[in-house]
């Protein structure tokens, strides 16, 4: 896949932020795109976009979205369902809804929507800083970052040639970090900006035009692409 256009993307967990970057500038590039969520209903669509329900943790809704949709060129799965906290306060349902949609999700989008896949298709996963760089009370969050990159290396061998790429964002004002307000939010990006190489946060169109480019480089599979300004080195 050298060109977006006349493809069909499946973005799961797009309707906001990156996700509507990307789908953004696919649909501008000549792609087919599906935006994917638990509500459909309340994506702001961008154009040449449509939307369909989806739920990373329920196996039947991914299967129904793949017999709706049909065939598709390209996966990018970039939900999240974060279940942050100390260890001792986890509650088991949040930590599984957390990996069901970084992993178990992932698995079974492989699952239904692969056998049908072009073989120079390709699935978009992402991971995140927390990866390699863990805190306190992100437990549930670097376990799944990780455990996406490994699952991008074992579909990149599997799935052949079908090619699959992890990618893993840094700190991005994507609207994430809105709920801090605007005075505890512009200090952490300031103190982010001050420890990181390229001296300051990412922005959507930095993620996007990262996916847009492993989704077009036929050479480029089962590794890990740190979209972070080097914050994990800082």
């Amino acid at each position: 896949m050298t060109s977006l256009a006349g493809r069909r993307l499946l973005i799961v967990g797009g309707g906001s932020g990156i996700g509507r970057e990307i789908a953004t500038r696919a649909g501008a590039e000549g792609a087919d795109v599906v935006i994917a969520g638990r509500h459909p209903e309340k994506i702001d669509l961008p154009a040449r976009t449509r939307a369909i329900g989806l739920d990373l943790a329920d196996e039947n809704s991914i299967a129904a979205a793949s017999s709706a949709i049909g065939p598709v060129d390209a996966i990018i799965a970039l939900a999240a369902d974060h279940a942050n906290g100390p260890v001792a306060s986890l509650d088991a349902n949040r930590v599984r809804r957390a990996l069901d949609a970084k992993v178990v999700g992932p698995i079974l989008l492989a699952k239904h929507f692969a056998p049908s896949m072009p073989d120079d298709g390709v699935i978009v996963l992402f991971s995140g800083v927390a990866s390699s760089r863990p805190g306190p009370d992100l437990v549930v969050m670097a376990t799944g970052n990780r455990a996406a990159e490994g699952l991008a290396d074992a579909l990149a061998v599997e799935l052949a040639p079908i090619r699959v790429v992890a990618i893993s964002p840094g700190i991005i004002d994507s609207g994430a970090w809105d709920a801090m307000g605007d005075e505890r939010r512009n200090e952490f990006f300031s103190s982010t900006a001050a420890a990181n190489p390229a001296r300051r946060v990412g922005s959507p169109e930095d993620i996007a035009a990262v996916v847009l480019m492993a989704l077009t480089n036929p050479f480029l599979t089962g590794t890990t692409i740190h979209v972070d300004g080097g914050g994990r080195l800082a």
